[in-house]
């Protein structure tokens, strides 16, 4: 037992008279143990400083404090499927009590190198400016990049409910100071698409103390290990957003008093991102696959938060403004996203070479546009007007209506296949629907549909023209 004997916000000082508890222990204070603080740093031979978990209300200088004798314990288990929980794994579905778990330390040491896998195997996500530009590595991590409101949830829960039905395993979604709302959406729209049986959901909101957002992901890949180690299942987990976890790290930092290296993020930034990042791995019993939304401030892709986050990835989806002004959906900038499975050894030969073309079609496009701009289309050489003129078929055949969206465009969702996706792209290339208006291959599935569109629009024009 200790003593409190300072509350600043979220940071208490503890005394010990008789030993002090290991750095990571719990300690609980107040009525039924509910304040949890977290011990962050020994100050002397009797003090220990830590951050409170929970809100603070009620903590007073004197008041008895007890040590848990471990770390933070995240439930893992058979009755963790369907449900929704929150760092402490206490559920938050009303659905009663959980049933089938047991605890686990959330500090797990990442997998050595002797029980990784050094297989490479795509990921197919059916949205094709993904699967065509940027493929997915099974068990690898990937990034969508992007400023606010360009679409990274979108894209994500689009990706759940895509693979959900494609993938056997478990699909895990962590949620890190984002808004309540959509935790609630998804929550609904999970259980509405029937989806719910094969997915756990943990979330740490906006409106909890920075300890708690910090801790979240931890909880959450602890449960995620134990379904690739015990349960040998492969698993999808998505995270949204990563920059708050490093934002979280950041408060910490400074309320812990320690002095802000670039731009105001902890001098530890690094390490902290690493330790998380490096326990996503596959092994020889099952994978984690990784999709992380990561928010750019300001949309400055140079910040330290996205350029850490980089590093750590095996493929970068940025989401561009600029394209979602244009109305291109999803707004992907196919020239700043990479992939590294995007090479012939992986991804075969055929789709290497189309992917190829399809970023030079699109990367001379760019470069003309200052050209169309000042002189107008009709000044460029034959060839570059055919090169324009792909560039722009292909730039909406690459849009794609979203199952999720359903509710608000109207448009049927689209699944497509790898194949469907390529062989769209050849065709196009192949110069076979130069005479078709770009608007038939907007906002499509297989490429099939845009004479199917196309047929339908001059029916309806045919149909107007002879309205009296």
């Amino acid at each position: 037992m200790g003593l409190v004997t300072a509350v600043r916000g979220s940071v208490v000082d503890v005394s010990f008279t008789s030993g002090l508890p290991a750095i990571r222990n719990i300690l609980r204070a107040g009525k039924d143990g509910r304040i949890v603080i977290e011990v962050m740093s020994h100050l002397d031979e009797e003090h220990v400083r830590g951050i409170a978990l929970t809100p603070t209300q009620g903590l007073a200088r004197g008041m008895a404090v007890q040590d848990a004798g471990g770390p933070l314990m995240a439930p893992v288990g058979p009755g963790l499927l369907s449900r929704m929980f929150d760092v402490f794994g206490n559920a938050l579905d009303q659905e009663g009590e959980v049933r089938d778990v047991s605890l686990r330390s959330v500090h797990n040491p990442p997998p050595t190198l002797s029980r990784r896998s050094t297989r490479t195997e795509v990921f197919e996500t059916g949205i094709k400016v993904i699967d065509v530009l940027l493929p997915l590595e099974r068990g690898g991590k990937a990034g969508l990049f992007g400023g606010a409101g360009v679409g990274k949830t979108v894209l994500l829960t689009e990706m759940i409910h895509n693979m959900i039905g494609h993938h056997e395993g478990v699909s895990l979604f962590c949620g890190i100071g984002e808004r309540c709302r959509e935790g609630e959406e998804l929550y609904r729209e999970m259980k509405d698409a029937g989806v719910l049986p094969n997915m756990v959901m943990v979330f740490g909101q906006m409106n909890e103390p920075p300890g708690s957002r910090f801790r979240v992901c931890h909880a959450a890949l602890t449960m995620a290990e134990y379904f690739r180690d015990d349960e040998r299942r492969d698993v999808l987990l998505l995270i949204d957003n990563i920059f708050r976890f490093i934002q979280a790290g950041s408060e910490i930092s400074g309320m812990m008093g320690q002095m802000p290296s670039r731009l105001g993020y902890q001098p530890s930034m690094g390490t902290e991102l690493s330790q998380l990042q490096e326990r996503i791995a596959n092994t020889d019993t099952g994978s984690i696959t990784s999709i992380q939304a990561v928010y750019v401030p300001a949309d400055d892709f140079t910040d330290p938060a996205a350029v850490h986050t980089f590093s750590h990835l095996s493929a970068s989806i940025v989401l561009s403004r600029k394209r979602a002004g244009e109305g291109f959906y999803p707004a992907v900038d196919p020239l700043e996203s990479n992939s590294k499975m995007a090479t012939p050894g992986v991804v075969g030969q055929r789709h290497y070479s189309v992917a190829r073309q399809v970023r030079q079609t699109l990367a001379q496009y760019e470069d003309l546009k200052d050209i169309i701009a000042m002189l107008g289309l009709e000044q460029l050489a034959q060839e570059d007007r055919l090169v324009v003129n792909r560039a722009r078929r292909l730039e909406r055949f690459l849009t794609q209506p979203f199952f999720t969206t359903e509710q608000f465009t109207g448009l049927p969702g689209a699944f497509v296949s790898l194949d469907a996706a390529l062989e769209g792209c050849e065709r196009i290339l192949d110069d076979e629907f130069k005479d078709y208006p770009e608007s038939a291959l907007y906002m499509i599935g297989a490429v099939d549909q845009a004479k199917e569109k196309a047929a339908r629009s001059k029916e309806q024009e045919d149909r107007d023209g002879n309205a009296p």
